[in-house]
């Protein structure tokens, strides 16, 4: 389509058509109205082609800490994120116009591009360095968006915002018709194993790694961005990714999402804590191939090798000296993985698929508790928002993400979804009015995964 085209009620139709809910779609259209009238501002003519996106944030349902070690999650997409409208350009240089901030950033689509360490850039120039990279020449872009996805706050605004600078690079250049990329990628589970080493800066098949934005993460977020669908969760196992089922979510209720002030930056301190609990994990793998001689390199490989494989690995564990992690702290992050991963979430996808949310609920409870007891990636913040969503009516809650901030999810009725969110709001401001003033609170069906308008 082009930018004259890209009108409030042709971007709602498209929306909906992509499976956004009517509301979603209404609240969604001006901002890709906004972001093409911006790029006209900059001098596009109307007439020019574009290619809108929009691009999902995520809720992980269930499954802390477990991709990056081969495990499973289970997860789905929100109704809010980011509207992206590009044109493409015969040159190599690439704009990107925050619109609502009114920021931008021009630089030029090159393997040795200067990247910042901090800062909304980062996410979108890492993205376009190692698209130079793999892909060789390519053409730039004039970009522009708006998102309603709060930065921050465990519902993966930084993925998708790589996700999306990908798609609109992607499409501009026609990567899909490369011979290297089909070579590599051949489904969307594929190319959001590939988006994820684009963040954790590692290597996939013949697409070399370069500089992530810092964080040994897996493909969780890109998973549930790429592969969602309307109305149903995701139960995903990772390393490499693949759809293990769909759970449907009864039409009867929804996610209300709260984020507690506290924002879950994977920088400074932050990155720290969370890349703690990945190399955590790579301790374990490494120590378990130093004594038995084998090459596995998840930890899921490692407890598929035999029925004993657990026990072995906490004996091998129980012997570890002067390592970086005490032989206590690998064999807790060992146990809360064998919880997580092998007990909560089969036996919670079942019970939802078989329409008992009670016994779901309980499953979340459990993995709530050993997220703040075991793994220990919550703060007084995320804990207390819970807690009090189950004490203000919530069937189950628990916080998401990579936690030491960020937001917590709560299962309720949709027709009672505006008066929680309100009680909700109450009761956390009265236990945290400092984080308060920064927090806030929507409601969403599970959405569906990022599509071109």
């Amino acid at each position: 389509m082009t930018g004259g085209e890209l009108l409030a009620g042709a971007a709602q139709a498209a929306l909906e058509r992509g499976g956004l809910s009517a509301a979603a779609a209404e609240a969604k259209a001006p901002f890709f109205v906004r972001a093409t009238q911006a790029l006209v501002q900059r001098g596009m003519a109307p007439e020019r082609a574009v290619h809108a996106f929009f691009v999902p944030g995520r809720i992980e349902v269930l499954g802390k800490h477990t991709d990056y070690a081969g495990g499973r999650s289970i997860v789905t997409a929100v109704e809010r994120g980011f509207c992206m409208v590009a044109a493409a350009r015969e040159d190599a240089r690439v704009t990107v116009m925050a619109v609502e901030q009114g920021e931008s950033i021009d630089c030029e689509l090159a393997v040795d591009l200067a990247v910042p360490e901090s800062g909304w850039a980062n996410y979108p120039m890492t993205v376009m360095r190692r698209l130079a990279r793999n892909f060789g020449d390519l053409r730039g872009a004039d970009i522009a968006f708006l998102s309603d996805l709060p930065a921050a706050a465990g519902m993966s605004s930084s993925s998708a915002f790589m996700v999306a600078t990908y798609l609109v690079l992607a499409a501009c250049n026609k990567l899909h018709e490369r011979a290297i990329y089909r070579r590599n990628i051949k489904e969307d589970l594929e190319l959001a194993a590939y988006l994820g080493t684009v963040e954790n800066g590692q290597s996939f098949g013949e697409l070399e790694g370069d500089r992530g934005v810092g964080t040994f993460g897996g493909s969780e977020d890109h998973t549930a961005i790429l592969c969602s669908e309307p109305g149903r969760l995701g139960q995903f196992a990772y390393c490499p990714a693949r759809l293990e089922r769909r759970i449907g979510l009864p039409e009867d209720y929804v996610f209300a999402v709260g984020f507690c002030g506290v924002v879950a930056e994977k920088t400074g301190a932050a990155q720290d804590l969370y890349n703690r609990a990945a190399l955590q994990v790579g301790a374990i793998v490494e120590a378990w191939r130093a004594a038995t001689g084998g090459s596995e390199v998840y930890l899921a490989d490692v407890l598929a090798t035999g029925p004993d494989a657990a026990e072995r690995l906490e004996a091998i564990l129980a012997d570890v000296r002067g390592a970086t992690y005490s032989a206590a702290e690998l064999t807790q992050r060992l146990r809360h993985f064998l919880v997580e991963d092998g007990q909560i979430i089969d036996a919670a996808s079942t019970a939802l698929a078989n329409g008992n949310v009670e016994v779901f609920a309980e499953q979340v409870r459990h993995s709530q508790r050993t997220g703040v007891e075991v793994l220990g990636n919550q703060v007084a913040e995320t804990e207390d928002m819970a807690r009090l969503a189950c004490q203000e009516g919530a069937l189950a809650a628990s916080a998401f993400g990579a936690g030491f901030g960020g937001g917590v999810w709560a299962l309720v009725h949709g027709e009672q979804s505006a008066t929680f969110l309100q009680a909700w709001e109450v009761a956390y401001r009265a236990a945290h009015p400092e984080r308060a003033e920064r927090a806030l609170y929507f409601s969403t069906r599970p959405g569906p995964a990022a599509f071109v308008l």
